[in-house]
């Protein structure tokens, strides 16, 4: 009996490691090529089959961060980490910060606030499923630390960007510019990347093309962060970090 359960935790083992080394390789190749689909895009496929939906097709159109507007990447950092370019991929001060509140909120009975970065976001968006569970955090932590370990901090912005959910399957800042402003991500104003950036706590709730005033309220909130980050000029402090 002994020895069945060492073969068995001998097998368990070996195929941790061998998916292990399979997310490595995989994120890695992610550093280079454009992801073609999320955990989150095929998740949104598969709800809409399960409703009856066939015809559901998610936008997602992937473009370079040098197409992309710096207006649209200064915002998604005001809005959602605003020390993406320091830290190596938690935010230990907003974790704290979270927690506090949370525990006031929760008897209170008001909604909890997050505290996750735009890494740890990307890697539960491309490879894990929306939920607070203990096991689904420690496998975001996890990968979070492979990708700042192996992308440099352009590329985690750049990725952010291009899968991000802006509305119900509109995925990436292109795709959600041609549909909701018809215009190239490229040209994107201040205003239209703060709105953007606006509906990422809640895109199937709140609509980038008809806002509720909770909306206009966070886009004008973001547009000042936007201005006392420094404008574009603060994204050059991602060129700055150590090579890697």
């Amino acid at each position: 009996m002994r020895a069945v359960a060492a073969r068995a935790l001998r097998w368990v083992l070996r195929g941790a490691l061998w998916a292990l080394a399979a997310l490595v390789i995989v994120v890695l190749l992610l550093r280079w090529v454009p992801p073609p689909t999320t955990a989150f895009m095929l998740a949104d496929r598969i709800g809409a089959v399960l409703e009856g939906d066939f015809g559901y097709r998610n936008r997602y159109d992937w473009v370079p961060l040098e197409r992309i507007s710096p207006q649209a990447a200064l915002a998604v950092i005001a809005s959602e980490d605003q020390r993406f370019p320091f830290h190596t991929g938690f935010d230990f001060e907003s974790i704290r910060k979270a927690v506090r509140y949370n525990e006031r909120a929760a008897a209170r009975g008001r909604p909890l606030r997050g505290a996750s970065t735009l890494t740890q976001q990307v890697a539960k968006n491309l490879f894990l499923w929306s939920g607070r569970s203990w096991p689904r955090k420690g496998l975001e932590a996890g990968i979070t630390l492979l990708i700042e370990a192996l992308w440099p901090k352009e590329r985690i912005l750049e990725v952010y960007l291009n899968i991000a959910e802006f509305g119900r399957g509109v995925y990436g800042v292109q795709a959600a510019s041609q549909r909701f402003f018809k215009k190239d991500a490229k040209r994107l104003t201040r205003r239209e990347a703060a709105t953007l950036a606006a509906v990422l706590p809640a895109p199937k709730r709140w609509k980038v093309d008809a806002p509720p005033a909770r909306v206009l309220r966070r886009r004008d909130a973001i547009m000042t962060q936007m201005r006392l980050l420094g404008g574009p000029a603060f994204l050059k402090q991602l060129d700055d970090e150590e090579p890697r």
